[in-house]
């Protein structure tokens, strides 16, 4: 880390340090976490390897906002960065993430080192060589965690098998119909089932990571990389922060849903299909075909 870029975090520490107990607890949240977790331990000396598993299709701020996380970590009495960061993916040719930007792996399945936390961003390559790489590297790793619908890559590995987990609002439908041995968590910003976690959708990711900043450095830490990066939500400290999303949204006539993701539609642009004399309304072309290829399980499915 360089000199000033440390002198910034320590500024912040210091800030947060001179505040009472009581008023960096107004500032930062109104409530207690609900519930503790066992701290994760930290190597004694040198940073803890973090590996983004990215391939075509990697939603940008799913992997960037833990990626801001954990780069803005700093610990006092720690030499050096908290973590290491890099990219990993089935080969080195560059992928295209979400809207078009390329991305250069710095490492791939065969040269990566072993990694502490893993984290996985929704992507489109769901491949038997990715899912055996999450499978092994897991085995070693302190914490893998998914992000939006990350958890279906995660979930196929068995990883989250007789677990809790949540994924994006729009994919809980899905989720719920594809891993019935998982249980599904609506309404919960980040699960976390030890050495597994799953966040829920986009910028929920932020709080997973700063959650996992508490259990290896303690809340003081994770509250100062919050301070650091000017991010004043609370959902790191609360689980349930995506409350909102916990109730199930039910298609009406005045308010029509897609049958696949329950987003809003446009009755008059939407595609349309007819099952059983019943017409069901979808946000895109891809979710029409989806549920054409089995509407049973579509109309009766679901959490």
């Amino acid at each position: 880390m360089k000199r000033r870029e440390f002198l910034e975090r320590a500024a912040a520490l210091g800030v947060l340090a001179a505040l009472p107990s009581s008023a960096l607890a107004a500032a930062v949240t109104g409530r207690k976490s609900e519930r503790s977790y066992p701290p994760l331990p930290p190597p004694k000396a040198g940073p803890i390897p973090v590996a983004f598993l990215v391939s075509n299709g990697a939603v940008v701020i799913d992997f960037c906002g833990p990626w801001e996380v954990f780069q803005d970590t700093s610990v006092p009495g720690r030499d050096g960065d908290a973590f290491s960061l890099y990219t990993v993916a089935e080969t080195d040719e560059p992928i295209r993430t979400s809207a078009g930007m390329k991305i250069v792996p710095g490492h791939t399945f065969a040269d990566a080192p072993s990694p502490k936390v893993i984290v996985i961003p929704a992507q489109g390559g769901h491949t038997p060589a990715a899912i055996e790489w999450i499978r092994k590297s897991a085995r070693t790793a302190d914490m893998t965690m998914s992000v939006c619908t990350g958890a279906f890559l995660l979930a196929k590995t068995g990883l989250l098998s007789g677990k809790s987990a949540t994924t994006h609002h729009s994919a809980f439908k899905q989720f719920a119909m594809d891993f019935a041995d998982v249980r599904l968590s609506r309404g919960a910003r980040w699960v976390d089932s030890g050495n597994v976690a799953t966040a829920g959708g986009l910028s929920s990711g932020i709080d997973l990571a700063l959650h996992v900043v508490e259990r290896y450095f303690g809340r003081e830490a994770a509250k100062a990389t919050a301070y650091q990066m000017e991010y004043p939500g609370e959902g790191w400290l609360h689980a349930d922060a995506n409350a909102v999303y916990a109730a199930r949204r039910a298609s009406t006539d005045a308010h029509p849903l897609c049958a696949v993701c329950e987003m809003d539609v446009d009755r008059a642009s939407a595609p349309k299909s007819i099952y059983q004399g019943k017409t069901y309304l979808f946000c895109s072309g891809d979710h029409k075909a989806l549920f054409d290829k089995d509407p049973a399980r579509w109309v009766g499915g679901g959490n």
